[in-house]
């Protein structure tokens, strides 16, 4: 989204080009723009130029890919100005309309275990102007109206088992692929998808069912290729909170199993034929807004539009306080840090959420044990409406619960998925706690995410985990730096692009980008692809970068991209 400051500049270079009087002419600007040099491509071949990566390389944006965000991705914007001093066709496997998504057999592909689109329509922002509360205000899927629960996503058209395109295509970004990916023979065969061997987008545009992405883009000769590839390695871990569904990418290992020789598997077979190109490295992937937007203390007692968490807060400090009495005592008793475990909700200030570090030692039996012999608990129990033999129970509960839990502190990250979970109800626990004898009403109380029931560890990047990413980004990024050198490639460093988004922006023409959520200008509605204008300010690195090694002049020549040409935001009726 334009800032006010950007929406006058644009303001007025409309008025300045409908000038036609010549005293309106900046003389000094028409003689600067006739001094540049007229654009060369130095010592590379852009004759038959391929892109090989995973959703960044593609044009992923707002949570899909769709038409527009593939002619807005970043091989596209290259591949125009490419074609300016020699540059061929560009081919993508487009997708059938600007709604993204994906069908297989007219029929949304489901997550087995919750059940959700895993690929649904793409994001559109909602602004809910109707309540004083706006709940619903922020990134929706397309189609749905969030105030009214009968709604439907819109359908995509998009079906890879009855409409995939032909290519070869020049664009060999595959979204969701990991480095040792692009090796595997088989990553395009409909049959190898629910072995988890597959790739619907791969499947899309793959010439045969047995291919690898490498094999089809060996196939084409390129003269000239881009080459981002390792940020889904660590970004996967990091989407999935470090819950272990999605493992960082090990260092050493064969090629298909580690890293380094992969990446060198990989480059050696793009550059056997003598294809020049640049390759990009790992940005800190911790810094996108996908893991920066949500603040680890949300609950907010002076919010009006918090008032039911804001009432329950004595009764939730009379819960915590009986927890709160046993940290101490186990402290007492040799456990150390026991007390950095306390939980207490302010009545004047905002308080954190409270998160399961399964980093802490698991005090569960120890909790449970202590509560037992309390004097004090069976009384607690029977506040609540429970029989006094209740008590053992809901003490294994405790212990259960809150084994490995803390309120969170400004080192932890929550992923941007949080805010629509923090402050809900957990139906799996209420039903949990039903079976343990309790009503449905105190289990729902019992179950409230982030408030009495600790957020589970996929919601929560801790520092333990954050620690295990940088680790991991900063000896994939040694692997690229020195493959690239050995190789004679130019480096686009992503890495130092991000802080620089994180830390201030980036300034571009009369815009100033950062990695702010919808206003920053970079990052699209799913908090970790960019925008189209993100997408233009990556080409022009990846030419500043060619410039370096290859001698070509696309910034002397004034040949960059000018990113105010290219949108933040795709509206929601776009067709």
């Amino acid at each position: 989204m334009k800032n006010l400051k950007y929406i006058f500049l644009a303001s007025s270079l409309i008025l300045f080009t409908n000038c036609n009087d010549p005293e309106d002419v900046d003389l000094n600007a028409v003689a600067e723009e006739e001094a540049k040099p007229a654009l060369t491509a130095g010592s590379a071949d852009f004759s038959k130029y391929v892109a090989i990566g995973n959703s960044f390389t593609a044009g992923f944006t707002d949570n899909a890919l769709f038409v527009a965000s593939q002619q807005n991705s970043f091989p596209n914007l290259l591949s125009q100005k490419f074609s300016l001093v020699g540059g061929g066709n560009f081919s993508q496997p487009l997708m059938n309309d600007n709604i993204g998504g994906l069908l297989l057999g007219g029929n949304p592909v489901l997550d087995p275990q919750s059940g959700k689109n895993l690929f649904a329509p793409r994001l559109y922002f909602y602004s809910d102007t109707n309540s004083a509360c706006p709940d619903n205000t922020g990134p929706v899927v397309l189609g749905i109206d969030p105030n009214d629960s009968g709604t439907q996503a819109t359908s995509s058209t998009t079906d890879f088992l009855l409409n995939n395109p032909t290519g070869p295509f020049n664009n060999m970004g595959v979204p969701g692929a990991k480095s040792f990916h692009l090796l595997a023979p088989g990553y395009g065969a409909l049959a190898n998808l629910s072995l988890g061997l597959a790739n619907p987008y791969f499947i899309r545009m793959a010439s045969e069912s047995n291919a690898s992405v490498l094999g089809d883009v060996v196939s084409q000769s390129p003269s000239f290729f881009t080459f981002w590839v390792g940020i889904n390695d660590v970004l996967g871990y990091a989407l999935s909170g470090g819950d272990g569904s999605s493992a960082i990418t090990p260092l050493d290992g064969a090629p298909g199993v580690g890293f380094n020789q992969t990446y060198a598997t990989l480059i050696g077979a793009v550059t056997a034929g003598g294809a020049k190109g640049v390759v990009a490295n790992i940005p800190d992937v911790t810094s996108i807004p996908h893991f920066t937007t949500v603040p680890y203390n949300p609950l907010d007692p002076n919010d009006e539009c918090l008032q039911s968490y804001t009432d329950q807060i004595p009764t939730l400090n009379g819960v915590f306080g009986q927890l709160n009495q046993v940290f101490a005592y186990l402290e007492s008793q040799g456990i150390p840090n026991a007390t950095d475990r306390q939980i207490v909700f302010s009545t004047t200030e905002a308080s954190a959420v409270v998160v399961n570090d399964e980093s802490l030692i698991n005090l569960s039996t120890q909790i449970a044990g202590v509560l037992k012999v309390s004097p004090t608990f069976p009384a607690f129990v029977q506040s609540f409406g429970l029989p006094v033999e209740a008590a053992p129970v809901v003490a294994d509960l405790f212990g259960l619960a809150y084994g490995q839990a803390r309120q969170a502190t400004a080192d932890d990250l929550l992923v941007l998925p949080s805010s629509s979970i923090i402050g809900t109800v957990n139906t799996s626990s209420v039903a949990f706690l039903m079976s343990q004898g309790l009503s449905q009403a105190l289990a729902g109380q019992f179950s409230v995410e982030g408030v009495s029931l600790p957020l589970a560890d996929k919601w929560v990047l801790l520092p333990s985990e954050q620690a295990e990413i940088a680790a991991a980004t900063t000896a994939f990024n040694t692997t690229i730096a020195a493959t690239a050198t050995q190789a004679g490639l130019g480096l686009v460093d992503a890495n130092a692009l991000m802080s620089k988004l994180a830390d201030g922006g980036v300034t571009s023409g009369n815009f100033i980008l950062t990695s702010e959520l919808v206003r920053g200008g970079a990052f699209s509605l799913d908090g970790v692809h960019p925008t189209a204008r993100g997408y233009a300010l990556i080409a022009n690195e990846f030419m500043k970068a060619i410039d370096v090694t290859y001698g070509s002049n696309f910034e002397a020549s004034g040949s960059l991209l000018d990113i105010g040409d290219y949108p933040t935001n795709y509206s929601s009726t776009l067709q």
